[in-house]
């Protein structure tokens, strides 16, 4: 529950943020225009970006006849969570990992690595498995898109309000230079700010899909074992890909280190595995 109030929240915050840069770069015309870009670029990214993943990773249709076992657990699992079966899709890559898109319970689309499929115990696969159909129960492609253009829209806007201050177009007559020190400094911090909020995000609908997926199998130590295997394999066989995309995996498919793991959109795997071990049914 509490990572649902935190979603919330969050989101809360970097809406208001958008509006804010949109106001003090021009007063109602300027939120007006920012909350018209923001709807417009979530409803555009939340029908169309699963397919642009399907598509960037060369993901093919899993049929039946070459994947019985897989489609056997999907469907097991599918109804235990109270979902439709989502469209299963392999993705031709030794890096073992998965991910689930789509914009609604019925378009949902849930994709294997060949990686995965060789690296994993059946039980392993199951709460991986599972994890991803809770991203698809708690509709967590809709917080994520949403976070993640409002963020966009935020650093977007912020780069335009510091050449509009830098050139002197947003001076306000009546605030003299306080209000243009204040537009640069909003500028300036806001896509920071905003960074942070969608990574919390991120993390905070990690968890809770390991916390949904590990209850709908009553199974928290086969997830935390494949968490685990999954983290060294894509050290061993990282992913070649665009790394904005790395929040749609279980664990990130990405090598990172050093400063740029504190921004990771996955909380560290060693967390996620101690909660696991913590769970009781």
């Amino acid at each position: 529950m509490w990572n649902q109030i935190k979603t919330v929240l969050l989101l809360g915050i970097l809406s208001g943020l958008v509006l804010g840069i949109g106001f003090l770069m021009g007063g109602n015309t300027g939120l007006t225009i920012a909350l018209v870009l923001a709807v417009l670029m979530n409803f555009g990214m939340f029908f169309w970006s699963h397919k642009l993943v399907l598509l960037m990773y060369r993901a093919r249709p899993a049929s039946k006849k070459d994947y019985p076992h897989l489609h056997k657990m999907v469907e097991d699992i599918a109804h235990k969570i109270g979902l439709p079966k989502p469209a299963l899709y392999i993705v031709p890559t030794e890096t073992p990992n998965a991910f689930a898109t789509g914009p609604s319970h019925k378009k949902a689309v849930v994709a294997c690595t060949e990686g995965i499929l060789k690296l994993l115990t059946d039980s392993e696969l199951k709460g991986v498995l599972a994890h991803e159909l809770s991203h698809v129960k708690n509709r967590d492609m809709l917080v994520t898109t949403i976070a993640a253009t409002l963020a966009a829209v935020i650093s977007y806007v912020a780069m335009m309000a510091r050449y509009a201050a830098i050139f002197g177009g947003m001076r306000d007559r009546d605030n003299g230079s306080g209000n243009l020190i204040g537009l640069i400094v909003m500028s300036i911090l806001a896509p920071i700010i905003a960074l942070i909020l969608q990574l919390a995000i991120s993390r905070s609908r990690e968890y809770l899909a390991d916390e949904t997926g590990a209850k709908t199998l009553k199974d928290s130590h086969s997830l935390a074992s494949a968490l685990n295997k999954l983290e060294q394999g894509c050290k061993a066989k990282p992913l070649r890909g665009n790394a904005t995309t790395s929040s749609l995996f279980i664990v990130n498919p990405f090598t990172a280190g050093g400063l740029v793991s504190l921004f990771s959109t996955h909380p560290p795997t060693k967390s996620r595995v101690e909660r696991l071990h913590k769970m009781k049914f």
